[in-house]
């Protein structure tokens, strides 16, 4: 039985949305992409973690300005306020293609981390088991998907803090290993830099990846109970935690093992357990790694089926998209999803060794789009509040500016890269489609 007025329910709590934005930013980013910022930058990537939460807190904190300012309104729909139908047209299918590409990397970090007890049953099995798990988790009403993505998140959380304290009590010597000087691997085997400014620079791309999901704060926000009362003090411990949560474990990676050590056949965080010679502890950290994709691709699904469902209703998608069950889910835009992913799944069984590095860039660049956006709409939006939102960003509009020039310089510098061909060039083919259907697409 279909839900004939087409609503989201109200049913996330402030912790609920706190921690589905952390969820989606811990997870394939830090715990597989992290081998692929330390191979570009070594040790000196720790800066550009810095600087990518610097401009992820100025993102932040306009989209929960303006979430404040005009109640019950996403990111779309702040994007369709802002420029009109055609804007938000693309944001809007592109931040779908971002999240659904996300999620295909995440089920097949995922079905890698299952490898390491299954070697040999086939990457895209494992992916599409784990893929129909978290789809049954999504049918459930939102209330028991925001329960269980809380705890979900919460192991991982628990599981990064562990890490921290373990990786300093062995690099301080407080708990015995078989590690010589490991406070000496920052330095040695190239040095800070290895591959100089340039190579801190050039891992940006999978570092905005790893922060893309911040957002989703943005998108639960039409679900959320109190969301003017509660939005700032989540936009300020999501930002500071995701900070914490990437750099401090690199540390940890970078002084127990030397940087051009880690492989992207495994986790950084198995390798290192595996360093570190402690009995049982690789499996453990393995089991938490996946435990941890999963939920980082529950609050994908969450993502695209809510966006979906946020387009169909500004006019920008079919309004079939906004069909919920008699739980409130947005059920044509989950099956819609499912059936991206099993394409995805179908890409892990064609090429199972490249997906995961081939796929991971996209995101970085998408994300990047709709980060500049959001501060495009900030910066169209603050003079048209009605009434002044209790939370605002400092220093507007330098603040926003310096983020949205920032990001736009990051997207060029990185399209005309070499080593991003492919990813530069499917996400420039998938904008170029988007700005064209744009202006077929009739406004509803």
């Amino acid at each position: 039985m279909e839900n004939k007025h087409h609503e989201l329910k109200k049913g996330l709590l402030p912790r609920h949305v706190q921690f589905i934005a952390l969820a989606g930013m811990i997870g394939t980013g830090i715990f597989k992409g992290s081998s692929d910022t330390l191979n570009i930058a070594g040790p000196s990537v720790i800066f550009t973690y810095l600087i990518g939460g610097l401009l992820l807190f100025i993102v932040m904190a306009a989209l929960g300005e303006m979430a404040i300012a005009f109640p019950n309104h996403n990111v779309q729909l702040l994007l369709y306020r802002a420029f009109g139908f055609k804007l938000s047209f693309i944001t809007g299918w592109l931040y779908w293609i971002n999240w659904t590409i996300v999620i295909t990397v995440e089920l097949l970090a995922a079905g890698s981390f299952l490898q390491f007890w299954y070697p040999s049953t086939p990457l895209w099995l494992l992916s599409l088991i784990c893929a129909a798990v978290i789809i049954a988790i999504n049918l459930f009403p939102v209330k028991y998907y925001g329960e269980l993505e809380f705890w979900f998140a919460g192991i991982k959380i628990i599981a990064l803090v562990a890490f921290i304290i373990l990786g300093a009590f062995i690099i301080f010597g407080i708990l015995p290993s078989d590690i010589e000087e490991p406070l000496a691997n920052y330095t040695a085997h190239g040095g800070f830099f290895p591959h100089g400014i340039g190579g801190m620079l050039s891992a940006f791309l999978v570092v905005m990846f790893s922060y893309g999901g911040a957002e989703l704060i943005g998108v639960a926000v039409t679900e959320t109970k109190d969301a003017e009362r509660v939005m700032p003090s989540i936009i300020k411990g999501a930002v500071w935690r995701v900070i914490i949560f990437y750099i401090f474990p690199i540390l940890i990676i970078c002084g127990i093992m030397p940087w051009n050590s880690v492989t992207g056949q495994d986790s950084p965080f198995v390798q290192v357990f595996n360093i570190t010679g402690l009995p049982g502890a690789a499996h453990v950290m393995n089991f938490i790694l996946l435990t941890a994709v999963l939920s980082a691709a529950n609050s994908g699904i969450y993502a695209t089926s809510r966006t979906l469902f946020s387009m169909a209703k500004s006019g920008v998608a079919p309004e079939g998209l906004m069909k919920t069950s008699k739980n409130g889910i947005p059920i044509i835009g989950l099956m819609i999803t499912t059936l991206c992913l099993l394409v995805g799944v179908f890409l892990a069984y064609i090429s199972p060794s490249n997906i995961i590095s081939y796929l991971m860039t996209i995101p970085g660049f998408t994300i990047m789009l709709v980060w500049i956006g959001i501060c495009s709409a900030h910066l169209k939006l603050r003079p048209h509040y009605k009434v002044k939102p209790s939370f605002q960003v400092k220093w507007f509009p330098f603040t926003t500016i310096i983020a949205a020039v920032a990001l736009s310089l990051i997207f060029i510098g990185f399209i005309l890269t070499p080593n991003n061909l492919i990813g530069s060039t499917v996400s420039l083919i998938i904008v170029g489609m988007l700005v064209v259907l744009s202006f077929i697409a009739k406004k509803k």
